[in-house]
């Protein structure tokens, strides 16, 4: 880890954030964790706390936010644009699977801290900012009800997906790409009957047709 004396607090939270996340595999996500990444890092573990002044749910916003920044270095819209959307959503999740591979016991832990009624509403906005952002990258400029809906769904997706991750013990996580690959396929084909469902130019329903079909069945 490069040299992170001279960086402000901001800085500095995100920058410690994945070895907070690693010591929290072993120490929970306490001070504990924060004081060993801040060793590791050769830095005043004092000043390494004044970056998480809300504890636990600070350490657990700034490793998300982390996995955000290197999301958004990794992936470009431009590359992202060149996927169909149901293969920029699957490449998205899974960078973040990966980035997170080996650190399954501190996602179990924080699962369980932003679980508390007291840090639900914080989780919520901490989830609702990482589908937005993948979301964005995947391309999306929805503004009308559609903007809101497809974030709702991607969390409850990426969600799902986690608690699937965090106790999968098969060969590179396979099934935990499975269960994923399941869940966008019944996002993409619910989307493409809303979609017939909602165009105003699809075929009306006709009386007529539907009786002279009763009485003159297609072959």
């Amino acid at each position: 880890m490069s040299d992170l004396s001279d960086l402000t607090l901001d800085e500095l939270r995100l920058a410690l954030a994945p070895e907070v996340a690693s010591s929290a595999v072993f120490d929970g996500w306490s001070m504990a964790a924060v004081d060993a990444a801040a060793d590791m890092a050769g830095v005043d573990p004092d000043i390494a706390r004044l970056a998480y002044p809300g504890g636990a749910m600070d350490m657990i916003g700034a490793w998300v936010d982390s996995i955000d920044a290197a999301m958004i270095v990794a992936l470009k819209p431009e590359d992202l644009a060149k996927l169909p959307i149901r293969e920029r959503i699957r490449t998205l999740v899974q960078f973040r699977l990966d980035a997170i591979a080996g650190q399954e016991e501190a996602l179990k832990r924080a699962t369980a801290i932003m679980a508390m009624p007291q840090n639900v509403a914080k989780a919520l906005k901490i989830g609702w900012r990482s589908a937005d952002l993948m979301w964005r990258l995947a391309g999306d400029t929805a503004t009308d009800y559609n903007h809101y809906s497809k974030r709702t769904i991607l969390g409850g997706i990426y969600t799902a997906t986690l608690a699937v991750f965090a106790g999968d013990e098969s060969e590179d996580k396979a099934e935990t790409k499975a269960f994923l690959d399941r869940r966008i396929e019944g996002v993409m084909t619910f989307e493409k009957t809303k979609a017939k469902w909602l165009n105003p130019d699809r075929e009306h329903f006709s009386m007529a047709r539907f009786l002279g079909r009763l009485r003159y069945p297609a072959r």
